[in-house]
C-alpha cells in the first residue's frame, strides 16, 4: 500500500490551496490529491445549446467536479469579509480570517488575476440608501476575476503544483478507515496509507462526507438550505450598484413573515447557466472580465434561508426536492416574467418573445408558483418590490425569474479551533465542511490546516 505524508480528497478552492501551500513550503512531504473528476484542461460539459440541450447526466459533473471544483467556472468572485460566505472567523478569529483571505487573493494575483479591480462597499453612499428603505448592504471587499480570469489563475496553479503534488483525477474516494498511525483511503483506484488525511469535497460531495462522519462516528449538526430564483434585468437596472460595488450583498427582512431574503452572487453584463447538482438541474449566474463577452443584462440571485428544527434533518434533501419539481415539469431551469407572476398567468413561448429583456439562457418558459411554495414565492415578490425602491426598474413587467436555484450546504462537520475532527489528524474544511460557502472561504480554509499540519511535522 502507498504512503502519504498527507492525503487530499478534492481539488476545489480548499484542497487546491492547501495543495499549494504544501508544494511551497512543504521541503520533501509526500502529498497526494484524490479527485472524482478530471484535471482542468478536460472538465468540458456537454450541453452545446444545438445538439444537446439538456443535462445528459454525466457519470461525474465535469461542472461540479474536478481540479477547481464547482468555483472553477463560477464568474470568480472572492469576498475578503467575516459578513457573510461563511464562518470560519468563530474558528480561526476574525483578523487571521481575513489575513489568509488577502494571502489568497495576492496568490490570485500573482498567477494570473493581476489587473483585476478590487471593489469595497467601504463609505458607500448606497449603503444609506438602503437603510433609508430597509435594506441591509453587508460589508466587503470584492475581487472579481471574471470566468475568463479565474480559468487563468486555476491552471497556473496546476502547473506550480503538479510536479510537487501527486494528483489522482477521475479517482472516487469510497470509503475512509482510521488505523493506528493515520488512515487508509480506499478508492476505485486502490488503497493508500496516510498519516494526516485533509476531507475537502465541497457542497456536491455532501452525501458522501454524511456517510465518512457515520462510519468515523464524527459529530454533525443538520444545517440550512437557500432556495429561491435568479434575476435577469438590463444592466443599466443596477449599474449604479455595481459600477461602485460589483457584487452588492443586500439582506431584506419580509414584513409579511419576518423570513430573511438577500441578493447572491451578482453579475454585471453576465449570463445565467444551468448547473448540476447530484443529477438536478438548478440556474446560477456567470460574468466574464474580457469586455467581448459582455451582454446587456445583470443577473443575480435572490436566497431564502430556510433553517429546519427537530425533527426534520433532510435540509438538503427538501431542496432537491423543490428543484425536481422545476426538472418535472420544465425538463430543468423554468423562466417567468416577473409581470406575469404577479398576474398569476404563466409565461409561454409568445410572451417571453414579447419581452424587453432578452434571456441568456434557453429556459422552458412556464409558472414557478407550480414549484416553489408560496411562503418563499412571497417572500421574493416582497424583496423584488424592495430592490426596486434603490433600483428602479427591478420590479418592471419584463424583469425575467429563473428557478429553481437552491444552495445546498452541508451539515457542519463538528470541528476544534484547528479544523480537525475528533478523530485525530483527520481535518475537514471548505464548503464541505459546513464552515463556509465560498471561494474566499474555502481557499483559506486550506491555507490554514496546510500550515497548521506543516507546524506538526
Amino acid at each position: 500500500m502507498k504512503k502519504y505524508d498527507v492525503i487530499i480528497v478534492g481539488a476545489g478552492p480548499g484542497g487546491v490551496f492547501a495543495a499549494h501551500e504544501f508544494a511551497k513550503k512543504s521541503k520533501g512531504l509526500k502529498i497526494a490529491c484524490f479527485e472524482q473528476g478530471k484535471e482542468l484542461v478536460k472538465r468540458h460539459c456537454p450541453i452545446d445549446g444545438e445538439k444537446i440541450k439538456n443535462c445528459i447526466h454525466c457519470k461525474t459533473c465535469s461542472i461540479m467536479s474536478g481540479f477547481g471544483g464547482a468555483g472553477a467556472f463560477s464568474d470568480g468572485k472572492y469576498n475578503i469579509t467575516n459578513e457573510f460566505g461563511g464562518n470560519l472567523y468563530e474558528y480561526i478569529g476574525r483578523l487571521q480570517a481575513i489575513s489568509l483571505m488577502k494571502y489568497v487573493d495576492d496568490i490570485n494575483m500573482e498567477y494570473g488575476g493581476s489587473g483585476t479591480k478590487l471593489f469595497s462597499t467601504a463609505n458607500s453612499d448606497i449603503k444609506k440608501k438602503c437603510f433609508e428603505h430597509d435594506l441591509k448592504l453587508l460589508e466587503a471587499q470584492v475581487r472579481h476575476l471574471g470566468t475568463d480570469k479565474n480559468y487563468v489563475v486555476l491552471e497556473n496553479l496546476y502547473k506550480e503544483i503538479k510536479d510537487k503534488v501527486e494528483f489522482h483525477f477521475d479517482t472516487q474516494v469510497t470509503k475512509v478507515i482510521k488505523t493506528e498511525t493515520g488512515y487508509e483511503v480506499e478508492t476505485t483506484e486502490g488503497n493508500f496509507d496516510c498519516d494526516k488525511l485533509i476531507i475537502s469535497v465541497g457542497r456536491s460531495g455532501s452525501k458522501w462526507m454524511e456517510t465518512v462522519c457515520e462510519d468515523l462516528g464524527i459529530k454533525t449538526n443538520s444545517n440550512r438550505v437557500d432556495i429561491g430564483v435568479r434575476v435577469e434585468l438590463p444592466y443599466e437596472v443596477f449599474s449604479h450598484l455595481t459600477d461602485e460595488l460589483y457584487e452588492s450583498k443586500i439582506v431584506y427582512r419580509t414584513k409579511q413573515y419576518n423570513d430573511l431574503v438577500r441578493t447572491f452572487c451578482m453579475n454585471p453584463h453576465g449570463v445565467v447557466v444551468n448547473e448540476n447538482t447530484n443529477g438536478i438541474v438548478t440556474v446560477n449566474g456567470h460574468s466574464y472580465e474580457d469586455p467581448s463577452l459582455h451582454t446587456e443584462n445583470t443577473n443575480f440571485a435572490l436566497l431564502v434561508t430556510k433553517h429546519f428544527t427537530e425533527p426534520f434533518k433532510e435540509s438538503n434533501e427538501y431542496g432537491e426536492s423543490i428543484a425536481r419539481l422545476s426538472n418535472m415539469l420544465g425538463g430543468g431551469v423554468i423562466v417567468q416574467r416577473f409581470g406575469d407572476m404577479i398576474k398569476g398567468r404563466r409565461t409561454n413561448e409568445s410572451r417571453l418573445k414579447e419581452s424587453f429583456v432578452r434571456p441568456t439562457l434557453s429556459a422552458t418558459p412556464g409558472d414557478l408558483s407550480l414549484v416553489i411554495p408560496k411562503r418563499i414565492m412571497d417572500d421574493i415578490i416582497e424583496m423584488v418590490y424592495a430592490l426596486d425602491k434603490i433600483a428602479p426598474g427591478t420590479a418592471n413587467h419584463d424583469t425575467l425569474l429563473y428557478g429553481v436555484e437552491v444552495k445546498f450546504y452541508n451539515m457542519n462537520v463538528e470541528l476544534d479551533e484547528n479544523l480537525e475532527t475528533e478523530c485525530k489528524g483527520l481535518y475537514v474544511i471548505g464548503d464541505g465542511s459546513g464552515v463556509t460557502h465560498s471561494l474566499s472561504h474555502a481557499s483559506a480554509s486550506g491555507v490554514f490546516v496546510a500550515r497548521k499540519i506543516l507546524e506538526n511535522l
